[in-house]
């Protein structure tokens, strides 16, 4: 009897943290979700303040910013991984509201991968229209193909960024070994990451109504991301 009894109770204990284990899980996903925002936030807001920094006259033509923080090379080399962040979008069919909560993102593969060295880093992608920004809610879209790309410009102004730079959809950006410089992610492919979406907002929604048509409110994790794009870019200056 007693041996029948304590197998019954190990059998117990063995099943507790598969009944908690889920939810468990669930509210650390969620919770990693919310720092990825905040540190989201925290890239925008030094980025922004360092003096050879993302033209002004680029970032007030942008409808879209994705910041991915703290991609790892090792992420893009082992395992066929990715970076994580976020895009908001300045909210409205038009492009033209504020900017608009964040639609979770995910920057996959690509050569670039070889080139971060050791150090984490960040990126900034600014996207530069109407239909480079929908088609990146939409689905994945692989940079330098389905959507042309090239490596952002510095400074205060895009006055000697090229031809070639001023038309391309998705200008991008590195920081790493706080050094900040354009870097170009051709080959990689950027995707909402829906997922990431349903743990950040508690339900499935899609990304363009997210991040354009207000179906959820701005997360308290992603106010410094949205509040610092609002004081330095609050309009869209885009013909």
């Amino acid at each position: 009897m007693k041996k029948l009894l304590s197998l019954t109770l190990a059998a117990a204990l063995v099943g507790v943290p598969s009944l908690l284990g889920p939810a468990s899980l669930r509210a650390d996903d969620k919770g990693k979700e919310q720092e990825r925002l905040e540190n989201a936030g925290q890239v925008m807001k030094e980025i922004i303040n360092i003096p050879d920094n993302i033209p002004q006259d680029l970032l007030d033509k942008a409808d879209c910013v994705v910041v991915m923080p703290s991609v790892l090379k090792a992420a893009f080399v082992f395992g066929g991984s990715y970076g994580r962040g976020a895009m908001t979008c300045r909210s409205g069919d038009d492009f033209h509201g504020p900017w608009g909560a964040p639609t979770m993102m995910a920057l996959e593969g690509g050569s670039f991968g070889f080139q971060l060295g050791g150090q984490a880093t960040d990126f900034v992608l600014l996207v530069m229209n109407q239909g480079g920004a929908r088609g990146i809610l939409s689905s994945k879209v692989k940079l330098g193909a389905d959507a042309s790309a090239a490596a952002g410009p510095k400074g205060r102004d895009a006055a000697a960024a090229t031809d070639a730079t001023m038309r391309a959809e998705v200008l991008t950006y590195s920081r790493a070994r706080g050094l900040f410089a354009g870097i170009s992610l051709e080959g990689s492919t950027l995707r909402p990451d829906n997922d990431a979406n349903t743990r950040v907002y508690g339900k499935k929604l899609d990304a363009k109504d997210i991040a354009l048509h207000n179906a959820a409110p701005i997360p308290p994790s992603a106010k410094d991301l949205i509040s610092t794009l609002t004081e330095h870019s609050p309009k869209n200056l885009s013909n």
